[in-house]
């Protein structure tokens, strides 16, 4: 790790982080979730919020993809997302479910405003983010896809997102 000027787990949790917040709602796989945490890692999340019954750590099958992110990247649960979701906007918190609905906004056109902070919420693997909080969101996110499948799994997405974001954000 030495080699890979790693910051250690104390200095990863004093470094600034950067704006932005991942929600993980209704997530039924461990392992998605420990993905999720090691992705936040790597692209220094400022939070993770689990609700609803995504399962939270400490947990042996979360812990086997999160490879000790979940020790490191601050995390919170909370039970109602659309509370949440409410909550973060009533602190000036952009909210973007990220989902395929119509005028969604693409992640291509996609432009973070660099003082501005953003919450982005994934939903369940099957059902997506609820209709509910798809509402609520200040705008609705979607990766463009190319292929014969019309979706990707959570953890992949939360990654595409999440590099997505940090790349745009430190070009501003």
């Amino acid at each position: 790790m030495d080699e890979l000027n790693r910051l250690s787990t104390e200095e990863f949790k004093e470094t600034e982080k950067f704006p932005y917040i991942l929600i993980l709602d209704d997530i039924r796989s461990m392992n998605n979730i420990g993905s999720v945490f090691r992705t936040g890692d790597a692209f220094k999340v400022e939070k993770v919020y689990l609700c609803g019954i995504t399962a939270t750590p400490p947990h042996r099958e979360i812990q086997k993809t999160a490879l000790g992110a979940d020790e490191t990247v601050a995390w919170e649960y909370v039970q109602d997302v659309l509370e949440l979701v409410k909550k973060l906007q009533s602190e000036g918190v952009i909210v973007a479910a990220v989902e395929q609905v119509e005028n969604s906004v693409s992640l291509l056109d996609f432009i973070p405003e660099k003082d501005k902070k953003y919450a982005f919420v994934f939903g369940n693997e099957v059902f997506g983010v609820n209709q509910v909080v798809v509402e609520t969101s200040d705008f609705v996110l979607e990766i463009p896809q190319y292929g014969t499948k019309h979706s990707l799994n959570i953890s992949v997405t939360a990654g595409v997102v999440a590099w997505d974001f940090v790349s745009k954000i430190s070009k501003t």
